[in-house]
C-alpha cells in the first residue's frame, strides 16, 4: 500500500495563535476523511474571520485538544524556532501470531505535516526612526500586529484550500473499517526537538508503509 504524504504551507504564528490554528487544520483534515454519518458542527475562529467544520465527535475533539496542548508545551520549551506536527491515518492489521504474542501492526496510508514558525514576542520598538516624522510606537506596534494577523489569516485560508485539494486524492484510501466513530483511526505526532531524530522517525514510517508519494 502506498502512503501519501502531504506537506502543508508553513505558517508564521505567534504562540497564542497556535491552538486555534491547529484545531482548525486538524479538524478540517479529519472532516475530509470522515466515515459514514457525522454531525457537522460549524466553528467560527475567534482570532480570524474563518469558519471551519468539525465532525461533532467527542473522541476526535479530545484527541486533537490533548495533542495541541502537548505541542504548545513543547513550543514553550523550545522558543523562537520552526516546529512540525503531523496527523497520520492508519489501518490496524493482525500479524501472524506466535507462541506468545498476537502482534497488531499499524499500516500508515496518509501523513499530513503541519509546519509552524513560531514567534513568542512581537518585535520591540527600538525608539529609533529613520523617518523625519514622529511615529507613535503604540500605533506602529498595532499596525505590525494587524499586518501579521492579516497575513496569517490569508495563509491559513491557503492551507485549508490545500487540504480540500489533497483531500480529493482518494485512490490510496483503504476500505472502510468496521469500527465505531466518525473517523478512520489516526494519531497526531509531535516532531522531536532534534531535526535529525525526526528525520529518522519519518524514514522509519516510510519503510513501514511502502513507497511514499509526496505532495506540497
Amino acid at each position: 500500500m502506498n502512503c501519501e504524504i502531504f506537506q502543508l504551507k508553513e505558517l508564521d504564528v505567534n504562540q497564542f495563535e497556535i491552538r486555534e490554528v491547529l484545531r482548525c487544520i486538524f479538524h478540517t483534515i479529519v472532516f475530509h476523511r470522515a466515515l459514514g454519518l457525522v454531525q457537522p458542527k460549524e466553528i467560527d475562529l475567534e482570532l480570524f474571520d474563518i469558519t471551519y467544520v468539525q465532525c461533532g465527535d467527542v473522541e476526535v475533539e479530545r484527541k486533537i485538544d490533548e495533542k495541541t496542548t502537548q505541542f504548545i508545551d513543547r513550543v514553550e520549551k523550545h522558543p523562537n524556532r520552526k516546529h512540525q506536527i503531523s496527523l497520520s491515518f492508519y489501518e490496524v492489521k493482525n500479524k501472524q501470531a506466535t507462541w506468545f504474542t498476537n502482534k497488531v501492526e499499524r499500516h500508515y496510508w496518509e501523513h499530513w505535516y503541519v509546519n509552524l514558525s513560531v514567534a513568542h514576542h512581537p518585535k520591540a520598538d527600538s525608539g529609533k526612526s529613520h523617518h523625519p516624522k514622529v511615529v507613535n510606537p503604540g500605533e506602529s506596534a498595532s499596525e505590525e500586529r494587524n499586518a501579521q494577523r492579516s497575513g496569517l489569516e490569508s495563509s491559513l485560508r491557503e492551507v485549508l484550500f490545500q487540504i480540500i485539494k489533497f483531500g480529493n486524492e482518494k485512490d490510496h484510501i483503504p476500505s472502510v473499517p468496521n469500527i465505531e466513530g466518525a473517523s478512520f483511526p489516526f494519531e497526531i505526532t509531535i516532531s522531536s526537538s532534534s531535526d535529525s531524530a525526526f528525520g529518522m522517525e519519518m524514514l522509519k514510517r516510510m519503510l513501514q508503509t511502502g513507497h511514499p508519494n509526496m505532495l506540497s
